[in-house]
């Protein structure tokens, strides 16, 4: 006889910041139904992955396995846990998929790029509702967070009750959205629940979080000090920071202006749902342009640097007929993310060539945090308190800090990186099976496998620069006219001050000059040689071995 199990198993977020996506399953060994929370993407770098879009969980395991999923639960619409969710819903079989009504709202938008209509995504009620999910009977309960209706979700199974808190921070005045409801939390954990998987980002912070409340004042107070014009940004999906943003603009008698379509995109969605009912009215930036620079206040995207957003095109020059001039102010009501300081600070640069001064939250004044510091999770231990807690949401040094965190009051804490199985049945949690996770690029419109070879031949390419030979050989396989070459990201003259294109050209003649018959009648032997005569004339000529494509053509 077969026993059921209950398992956990992480294919995005776990051992990074970004992409989340967590299987839960109950079942037979390998005959589990299966429940998906969360599908999100990850952003990319110029420098480990140049060209890249978007970057998803590798979700192979998952898709083998989708007619045994029974549905997909979002927590929150930040781009990091619904923003796969157009890319890879059919690829999982077009599952259910249940989100509150904002976030319905947002994962509609992303499916509806891909033709599926409204029906795709189900809007569910906040707790006590639950809904059946095979095994699994699945709650919404609300929770505060950077944005909107974020809520943890009540799995429970067979084998107990599990918590997944999805982001969060314990805020009691989050002014947009839910405030942190202690009671409430108690009285769902009072049952007993089995395991807490638990964001892990702020761990290393070591004071408690602060309400979204305090950083008003300070803002309506730089806001109604400053002169010219006042420009802010932060994230898009902070929609409480971008109120309070807008009431500050209109305290100081200045209108407001949003630019950047994610912008205008989550206070439109803030709106439709009932999030926001009392969003100060904005005005176009066509009339903007007339708007005296000293009434004036734009709310921007582009808070991470990002090139194509508002920020980095205003701090270019010009955007959508608007500009900065000197004595404006320029507010960064945001936390830079690890991985886009180098964005960030060549938009504040930027600005500061422009005379604009540029206010960021080194001071700590203008941002909050919307994940919970480590007091905080210490608190969520407490208040729940599960026998188990799995941390998730975090880099390596995360999850291992948390799971000690964990340990300190004496509950079990399982360390699970991607790809590892934890059955969370029986007496205590066992990691039953290591699945084999990775990440897939959207590359342009292509999905691609992160070991497919792409990225790093462009990584390649972007260190050594690029070189194509073309040889022509006659049908008795003699060279027919001399090779040549064609250059790209080399200089143009090396050591010997020679043009390089000519040096490789001449050293590839002479190759072929040498060359027997057993070598020139084969293209595999051939473009090898002549690749490594390149890499070889171009390391002595300029210090580096150059990517080489290497083209035969034979007249038949």
């Amino acid at each position: 006889m077969t026993t059921n199990r209950l398992i956990y198993l992480p294919l995005g977020g776990a051992g990074e910041i970004g992409m989340n996506a967590y299987v839960y399953g109950y079942g037979a060994p390998g005959e589990e139904r299966l429940i998906l929370v969360d599908i999100g993407v990850a952003f990319p770098d110029m420098d480990t992955t140049p060209g890249v879009d978007l970057i998803f969980a590798d979700i192979t395991w998952l898709e083998q396995r989708r007619d045994q999923l029974e549905a997909v639960f979002i927590t929150h619409a930040h781009e990091d846990h619904v923003g796969a969710i157009g890319h890879l819903f059919d690829r999982l079989g077009s599952p259910r998929v249940y989100a509150r009504a904002f976030t319905a709202n947002i994962a509609r938008g992303k499916l509806a790029e891909y033709g599926h209509g409204d029906k795709a995504v189900t809007v569910a009620n906040a707790w006590p509702e639950q809904l059946e999910a095979g095994p699994f009977r699945v709650g919404f309960l609300p929770i505060s967070h950077s944005i909107p209706e974020s809520s943890a979700l009540v799995i429970d199974s067979p084998e107990g009750r599990v918590i997944h808190t999805g982001d969060f921070k314990l805020d009691v005045t989050p002014l947009v959205g839910e405030a942190f409801d202690e009671d409430l939390w108690r009285e769902v954990a009072s049952t007993g629940v089995r395991a807490l998987v638990c964001d892990s980002t702020n761990v290393f912070t070591p004071h408690a979080g602060r309400s979204e409340v305090v950083v008003g004042p300070e803002i309506t107070q730089l806001v109604n000090d400053s002169t010219g014009m006042f420009v802010a940004t932060t994230f898009a999906s902070n929609v409480a920071r971008v109120k309070t943003l807008a009431d500050a603009g209109v305290a100081a008698g200045r209108s407001i202006c949003l630019l950047g379509r994610a912008m205008r995109r989550m206070i439109e969605a803030s709106i439709k749902t009932g999030v926001l009912s009392d969003f100060p009215p904005v005005i176009s930036p066509e009339d903007a342009r007339n708007i005296p620079r000293e009434n004036l206040m734009l709310i921007v995207t582009g808070s991470q640097g990002e090139r194509r957003a508002a920020s980095a095109q205003l701090a270019r020059g010009k955007h959508m007929g608007l500009s900065l001039k000197p004595g404006d102010t320029f507010l960064f009501s945001s936390k830079t993310i690890p991985g886009n300081e180098k964005g960030v600070i060549h938009v504040i640069n930027s600005f500061s060539e422009l005379g604009v001064d540029v206010v960021d939250d080194t001071s700590g004044l203008y941002h909050v945090s919307g994940h919970a510091n480590r007091p905080d999770l210490a608190k969520m231990h407490e208040v729940v308190n599960p026998q188990i807690v799995i941390p998730m949401h975090g880099e390596h040094r995360h999850l291992r800090e948390h799971t000690k965190l964990a340990e300190q009051s004496r509950r079990k804490g399982v360390l699970a990186v991607n790809g590892t199985m934890v059955s969370l049945s029986g007496n205590a949690p066992e990691i039953v099976e290591y699945v084999e996770t990775g990440r897939t690029y959207l590359d342009g419109s292509v999905q691609v496998g992160a070991l497919d070879g792409i990225v790093r031949d462009r990584i390649r390419m972007a260190l050594n620069g690029h070189v194509t030979v073309t040889v022509v050989l006659d049908e008795g396989d003699e060279p027919l006219g001399e090779p040549w070459c064609d250059l790209m990201g080399l200089p143009e003259t090396g050591r010997s001050r020679a043009a390089l294109q000519e040096v490789l050209e001449e050293d590839l003649s002479q190759f072929l000059n040498r060359a027997g018959k057993k070598m020139l009648s084969d293209d595999k032997k051939l473009e090898e040689g002549l690749r490594r005569v390149v890499r070889q004339s171009a390391q002595d000529e300029i210090g580096k071995k150059p990517e080489v494509t290497v083209v035969v053509s034979r007249l038949t």
